[in-house]
């Protein structure tokens, strides 16, 4: 299996913060429509692409949406105040470059501090280059949300580039979709929204289709750089089987099947226990009565940065166990 690093760059650079996530959603639409048997899109706006099979009915979920910044205000000199889409450190985004949907570009700053270490969101701006409110008001408004401005990369061992988190869960799933043909079970692949800002589009749309069977699609942290905190997940040793983060403990059966599909086909793989954070696992186990719920995570440094980086042998390997877990027989 070859990475498409193509695929990858265009799934990164794709504008879709959350709440806003229409062009992903068609540019994902367009890649898959020809590999599943329907495809609809929920009243929230996910974007639910079903192979259809004899077995258990498995919804796979990987979020489609970006964290970003939105405007709060516009001064009379045309700087833009804002508040955070989902997670976002003041000194990750500080001097960096940001755009807007219809291609205005702005840099993050902010107003002097005596302690940078007590910088916070209220003490920002971004400067998109306007002489006045009226000149800036003709480029933005109110509510409208910017994301990170940077460039994709890559070499022979990994990528490097904004929204990893969670595009490389859509690649994934986009990939797994392509090469499963005679699918054991009943697929429902869900390309959610608003994830970054509450699980919300995993909430709704395993009510839709009550799934027996759930797995996400997420990034997860990496223990692997200098004096990094204590975590057992590395880039370039396996695609990462959760146990738990701050939103689920994933089911045991299920993991130990996910394990056994991994040792059986001599997949690489490793245990990730996050204490923090969460996947849309969460709201999915969490549905109605209950749902078997598992999570296939790709180890990912410096998440949430304008620069995320992941090994593309993790990648493959993701997209290797997702197949052969879905075409086995899941006995939960």
């Amino acid at each position: 299996m070859k990475f498409d690093s193509q695929l990858m760059k265009e799934l990164a650079s794709t504008y879709g913060p959350s709440g806003n996530e229409n062009s992903i959603r068609k540019f994902i639409e367009e890649h898959i429509k020809d590999y599943v048997d329907e495809i609809i899109v929920d009243n929230l706006g996910n974007l639910i692409a079903r192979k259809k099979g004899k077995g258990k009915k498995v919804m796979v979920a990987a979020h489609m949406d970006q964290i970003g910044l939105m405007v709060t205000d516009i001064d009379d000199k045309g700087f833009l105040r804002f508040t955070n889409i989902g997670g976002i450190s003041p000194f990750v985004i500080l001097s960096q470059q940001v755009i807007f949907e219809n291609g205005t570009i702005g840099i993050v700053s902010a107003e002097p501090v005596e302690d940078i270490s007590k910088l916070k969101l209220s003490n920002m701006f971004i400067d998109i280059g306007a002489n006045d409110q009226k000149g800036a008001k003709k480029l933005v408004n109110i509510g409208d949300i910017c994301i990170y401005k940077s460039e994709f990369a890559e070499n022979d061992n990994v990528v490097f580039t904004r929204y990893l988190d969670d595009r490389v869960g859509c690649y994934v799933a986009i990939e797994t979709i392509k090469r499963i043909e005679h699918p054991e079970n009943d697929l429902y692949f869900v390309f959610t929204v608003q994830e970054e800002v509450g699980l919300r589009g995993a909430k709704t749309s395993a009510y839709k289709i009550e799934p027996d069977i759930g797995i996400s699609l997420d990034v997860t942290g990496s223990g692997d750089t200098p004096k990094a905190k204590t975590f057992a997940v590395e880039l370039n040793r396996g695609t990462a089987i959760k146990v738990k983060d701050n939103s689920i403990l994933t089911h045991p059966k299920l993991r130990q099947h996910m394990i056994h599909i991994a040792k059986q086909n001599r997949i690489p793989y490793q245990l990730e226990v996050l204490e923090y954070g969460g996947t849309d696992s969460g709201a999915i186990h969490l549905t109605k009565e209950g749902v078997p719920t598992g999570a296939i995570s790709i180890p990912t440094r410096y998440v949430h940065s304008t620069s995320e980086m992941a090994s593309k042998n993790d990648i493959l390997n993701s997209i290797k166990l997702l197949i052969k877990l879905l075409e086995s027989h899941i006995d939960i």
